[in-house]
């Protein structure tokens, strides 16, 4: 599967984020070995649940092709998501700023509905410590050392939300020496405060990740709107 960017004048995405000719779009990307796709917490809370992050069923298909993309060529796919106690630290009712959501074992800690990543596909659980908040994949897990078992190099990333738990596992990811490709056509942003996930963007990019979009290759990649 090959991946290019698309011309400057198709760059607007459902998300309501328009990525300017400025931004550094990856060309001619070939999946290779040493790829791995990263999907960040595409889970029902956050998917018209308790937590919910606007658009976020627009990821679902794309996310499970770029899966499809990924198993069809023998390369890894990992699926992220929080798994926390009821008494989580980052709910309100302990003191912090969300709602409760994807509490271990309940349906909203469940994949999105439609989300098919395949049976092999490794599951990452974070945030499964009540004191401890965990946005990024990284933080808390066993994600880097799998991934080094496995000779990763190369990271594919989407899901949600653009700018709290994609932009901290991508972030980590460049610490530690990934390089990162941003599937901007698979993350949308919760953008509690307009223009969040536009800045959660132009900072990942700043760090290092470069922007892919599958849409020109596969007309099943398309920009849901």
């Amino acid at each position: 599967m090959h991946y290019r960017a698309l011309p400057h004048a198709r760059l607007a995405l459902a998300q309501g984020t328009s990525f300017p000719p400025e931004y550094a779009w990856a060309m001619d990307v070939t999946l290779q070995s040493g790829d791995a796709l990263v999907i960040v917490d595409v889970q029902r809370d956050f998917v018209g649940g308790s937590l919910p992050v606007p658009n976020a069923e627009q990821v679902v298909p794309t996310l499970e092709h770029y899966a499809s993309c990924f198993r069809s060529k023998g390369l890894p796919v990992f699926a992220t998501r929080d798994w926390h106690p009821a008494d989580h630290v980052s709910f309100r009712e302990q003191g912090g700023i969300w709602p409760v959501h994807c509490v271990a074992g309940t349906p909203g800690a469940e994949f999105a509905q439609g989300l098919s990543m395949g049976s092999d596909a490794t599951v990452v659980s974070k945030g499964t410590s009540r004191d401890a908040e965990a946005y990024s994949a990284f933080d808390g897990t066993d994600l880097d050392a799998t991934l080094r078992r496995a000779g990763i190099r190369r990271l594919f990333v989407g899901g949600l939300a653009t700018d709290y738990c994609v932009l901290a596992t991508v972030r980590d990811a460049l610490e530690k020496g990934y390089r990162v490709f941003l599937l901007a056509d698979a993350i949308r942003a919760a953008d509690i405060k307009p223009g969040d996930g536009a800045f959660a963007v132009r900072t990942m990019l700043r760090l290092g990740a470069e922007l892919l979009h599958g849409q020109e290759v596969d007309p099943r990649l398309q920009a849901h709107g």
